[in-house]
């Protein structure tokens, strides 16, 4: 079993063959983990957010489901979730033009441009970023239709664990975002461990 650090604000990529997991830990409670999978087999397929809610008719993928790409088959497991299992599947990965829209002005690092270079360090393709699965994000819906951005309901040391149906890399980011209180308004590091 290896186990890696991803820092504050920054994201990382793995390779996991058939049957290998993959445990991310949120270390300090508070932070969101954007959450990719792309297929080593066809970069063209990944998982997709879209699909796995169309598929399991739910908006919170929960421990015991399969979690779908974008040609609606299973990529990956959903083995274990510690927290109280609130995550989204909503919301589109930071990115500059998020930033820029908030009035940030320069460079702010973003969930997107972790996935890139993360990305580009695995060999993929890079210029396109999948929705992500947020994981430990809460954002709950109002009755009228709205979005609410609110803080992690996760503590500290939960984990989530997922385990690849084929091969796969997986990318995640410490989400940046510091302009809402997803994260507590403090970015900071989170735990992965691979194992199998």
């Amino acid at each position: 079993m290896s186990k890696q650090t991803v820092p504050a604000r920054k994201g990382a990529g793995y390779k996991l063959d058939l049957g290998q997991k993959i445990r991310i830990i949120n270390t300090h409670g508070t932070q969101v983990v954007d959450f990719w999978v792309v297929s080593l087999d066809d970069p063209s397929v990944y998982l997709s957010m879209v699909h796995t809610r169309s598929t399991l008719f739910t908006a919170w993928p929960k421990a015991g489901d399969l979690l779908y790409d974008n040609h609606r088959q299973p990529i990956l497991r959903f083995v274990a979730d510690t927290s109280p299992g609130i995550h989204d599947t909503v919301i589109a990965p930071c990115d500059p033009e998020r930033y820029r829209m908030a009035g940030v002005e320069g460079f702010h690092d973003s969930c997107a441009n972790n996935y890139q270079t993360a990305a580009r360090d695995l060999g993929l393709p890079s210029s396109y970023v999948p929705d992500s699965f947020n994981l430990f994000m809460s954002i709950p819906w109002t009755n009228d239709g709205r979005l609410l951005r609110e803080p992690t309901k996760s503590g500290p040391g939960d984990s989530v664990t997922f385990e690849a149906l084929r091969s796969v890399a997986v990318i995640v980011s410490a989400c940046p975002m510091d302009l809402s209180p997803v994260n507590s308004g403090n970015p900071v590091d989170f735990a992965v461990e691979i194992s199998g």
